[in-house]
């Protein structure tokens, strides 16, 4: 761009006016100067490590944007705060920041040993992928933590698997699932072929999703089977033949949520004005919670967005609240939403009232659904 417009230096002796210095149309280094990047370079640099440390990337031959870039999360529990809520949310992003560290090393962890299963490139890249949730107790002598990863038709489990038993030794380990709904189907499972005393393994189940049906919750039972060895502890040698056990697990959802990426927008009124009403879908709920910091903490769980604006922290008073979220939805569609949640001091609970606007109608219908 530079090379086709070269900067040239006005002569001091120049008495020509100024040209119009509004760009054009076609002028790219405007595009460049005055518009503001999609993403931070912060977030532009994580997401180019994540692009390259995808193989299926790397040997893309298409052209490289923003829009095909890795989606990068926002980590903390909310951004862009007003100056007098300033202090309190920085050390509220200090204290979230130092204890989901673990989770967030295992979350990439797991992404990496994912990318490494020659079964499971034909999926493409994951769009996102959910905190360990335990389907068991951890004094359990088979402690189970389940990571959802999310692709654009399929959602692979990743079932973390740790023996605790000092005599046994766990072959073909898979966690099956079954669910009434017609949402998702089990179309493939990779199984742990070992996991000795103390040590952890991975087992996945790759569920293909109904594209033809609108996403909603979703409820998996779930059973660990395997064979077990008996083995001597002090040295391994095997004392019996394998024989097949199996082993009930906590139930797992699959809920929308999931599906919808936490990343927040540099100016929200902006890229509300911007995305316009074509596609808001607006509702009102009635939502039995004793107090406006429950409701606003709910509801965010519930969407699974980020909020915006330092409007994740409720002022004291009692006052109608508002609060705006943004996310980015399954397949790359940018979801906002505004509500306002209003405390019933009389009768009780809270009221909630929420538009949600996105490119596609149907998102926003499903984003405004995982309220009810």
């Amino acid at each position: 761009v530079i090379a086709k417009r070269p900067y040239t230096p006005r002569l001091d002796d120049d008495d020509a006016p100024y040209a119009d210095d509004k760009p054009g149309a076609d002028d790219e280094m405007a595009c460049a100067v005055l518009e503001a990047m999609p993403v931070s370079f912060a977030k532009l640099e994580k997401s180019m490590k994540a692009f390259i440390a995808s193989p299926q990337s790397m040997q893309n031959p298409e052209e490289l944007i923003f829009a095909s870039l890795p989606i990068i999360e926002d980590d903390s529990p909310d951004v862009a705060a007003d100056e007098d809520m300033e202090a309190d949310i920085v050390g509220e992003v200090d204290l979230l920041a130092l204890s989901p560290e673990k989770e967030k090393n295992d979350v990439t962890d797991a992404i990496s040993a994912l990318q490494e299963i020659p079964e499971l490139a034909s999926l493409g890249r994951v769009f996102r992928s959910t905190r360990p949730a335990p389907l068991t107790e951890s004094e359990t002598e088979y402690v189970v933590e389940c990571i959802k990863h999310i692709f654009d038709d399929h959602v692979v489990l990743q079932f973390i698997v740790q023996n605790t038993i000092e005599d046994q030794r766990l072959d073909n380990v898979t966690v099956a699932v079954d669910t009434d709904s017609t949402l998702f189907e089990v179309a493939g499972e990779i199984a742990a072929e070992k996991i000795k005393y103390g040590d952890t393994a991975n087992c996945f189940t790759v569920l293909q999703l109904n594209t033809e049906e609108s996403l909603a919750s979703c409820r998996f039972s779930c059973e660990l089977k395997f064979s077990i060895v008996q083995v001597d502890p002090a040295t391994g040698e095997e004392e019996s033949e394998p024989y097949e056990e199996e082993y009930p697990l906590e139930d797992l959802e699959i809920s929308t949520a999931d599906f919808m990426a936490k990343v927040a927008v540099p100016d929200f009124r902006k890229a509300w004005e911007s995305m316009g009403n074509a596609h808001e879908v607006l509702e009102k709920y009635g939502l039995q919670y004793r107090n406006q910091e429950d409701a606003v903490s709910a509801v965010v769980d519930f969407l699974g967005m980020q909020p915006c604006d330092g409007t994740g922290k409720v002022k004291a008073g009692g006052k109608p609240h508002m609060l705006h979220l943004s996310g980015v939805f399954v397949g790359g569609r940018s979801v906002l939403a505004r509500s306002q949640v209003v405390l019933q001091k009389e009768s009780g609970g809270v009221i909630l009232k929420i538009a949600v606007r996105s490119e596609d109608e149907g998102v926003s219908r499903m984003v405004a659904d995982c309220i009810s």
